[in-house]
């Protein structure tokens, strides 16, 4: 453990971050893939502290393991040198997620090798202070100088926003003289009265927050957490070929009861959010409980989806997909993407199996989840595939509990 705390501090992290960050084994483990490249393209020499933080922030947020030697070698060979160049990298990289990266749309996206000399930064301060020269004049530091930093970085993308802050007040000093008085006095608040606003608030108004970062119709992948899988990139077109982009939601009650206040919360979201982006909605049942299922709920549940405003573009049931879903099942068992992990604490399975489990798992597995008795369950309780009543599936061994896998 010492070994690894000297290796995390050799990159500028200090001894209590690196003791924090060697609890939490995934990260631990990329940072040192990190650290052991650097070293190798630097030589004898030692890792500088800004690309020591840079390559801890990557490692941190990097969702694409495959990208981190990729990174890590624009960052130690400078071609990246700061937070903004690495935030543009990260964001970049998850939009091109398994795409053969063009490597010159990257760097001039990330604005590597461009260079902001000091008399660009005063030129481009200059020319903005010359912009606002009436109001700063009249206003003198009431004015609100937010307004000076948001133009110049906007400007200056590149440039260092220390360096940027300085021109930018050393300029207004210049204009405007040091601080009198006059411009030391608290600014007396004003109110303001004015009628009521009788007119609601729009859709987009009322989502607010989370809502307004959703992804666009296809970029599912930039969600934080998001799996992207060989396939990802392919659904995902043929997703938006399919729906030409548009933005379409669904609220999915369980027709086993009647709807609550919280129910009114999610239609109003789901079927306001596709209706604020010219989308459409569906009405899902999620039919997959047929032993509490009953025809009055299914009708109560439209009911009231129509007694709060909304119509469905469509009505939907989950029991629609179980023969895709299931034969997808089935073909993840024959290929063993589902064998049982006996890494953990909890294996499926006894604990006088744990120690053997990898050697047993090929004949352990037919026999733990075998598609077959799926099969003769359906037969047996009379299943009629063409109804909406689907098999309710319960497997055993998937809904045993914690104590007894120990």
């Amino acid at each position: 453990m010492a070994d690894a705390v000297s290796i995390f501090m050799s990159t500028g992290l200090s001894e209590q971050k690196a003791k924090e960050t060697l609890k939490n084994e995934a990260l631990s483990s990329t940072l040192k893939k990190a650290i052991e490249q650097a070293r190798g393209l630097l030589g004898s020499a030692g890792i500088e502290k800004t690309a020591g933080t840079l390559l801890y922030n990557m490692v941190t947020r990097l969702k694409d393991s495959n990208r981190l030697s990729f990174l890590t070698e624009y960052i130690i060979t400078r071609k990246i040198t700061s937070e903004l160049q690495l935030s543009v990298a990260l964001d970049f990289l998850k939009s091109h997620p398994q795409e053969n990266l063009d490597q010159l749309e990257f760097e001039a996206a990330c604005g590597v090798g461009v260079v902001v000399t000091p008399e660009l930064i005063e030129d481009a301060v200059e020319l903005i202070i010359r912009k606002h020269k009436d109001q700063l004049l009249a206003e003198r530091y009431r004015f609100n100088m937010g307004i000076l930093m948001g133009e110049a970085r906007t400007a200056l993308k590149w440039a260092d926003g220390k360096i940027v802050k300085n021109e930018v007040d050393m300029q207004v000093l210049h204009l405007l003289g040091p601080k009198t008085e006059a411009d030391l006095e608290k600014k007396p608040k004003v109110y303001f009265y004015c009628e009521a606003n009788t007119e609601g608030k729009s859709l987009m108004e009322q989502l607010r927050g989370e809502a307004l970062k959703f992804h666009k119709p296809g970029e599912n992948y930039k969600t934080e957490g998001y799996v992207v899988t060989p396939n990802t990139i392919t659904l995902l077109k043929k997703h938006l070929e399919e729906t030409g982009g548009q933005v379409r939601t669904r609220f999915p009650p369980e027709p086993n009861g009647i709807l609550h206040i919280g129910h009114a919360k999610a239609i109003n979201f789901n079927f306001g959010f596709a209706k604020a982006n010219n989308g459409i909605c569906f009405l899902r049942y999620d039919d997959t409980n047929p032993e509490k299922e009953e025809e009055k709920y299914f009708t109560a549940i439209r009911e009231m989806v129509e007694w709060l405003g909304y119509k469905p573009y469509a009505v939907t049931h989950a029991s629609d997909n179980f023969q895709l879903l299931y034969d997808l099942a089935v073909d993840l068992i024959r290929r063993w993407d589902y064998k049982p992990d006996a890494s953990g604490p909890y294996v499926p399975g006894f604990a006088i199996w744990r120690k053997a489990m990898l050697h047993l798992c090929h004949c352990f597995l037919p026999s733990w989840c075998s598609t077959e008795p799926l099969r003769s369950r359906r037969t047996q309780e009379r299943y009629d595939w063409t109804s909406r009543q689907k098999l309710y599936f319960q497997l055993h061994s998937l809904n045993a509990s914690q104590r007894s896998f120990q």
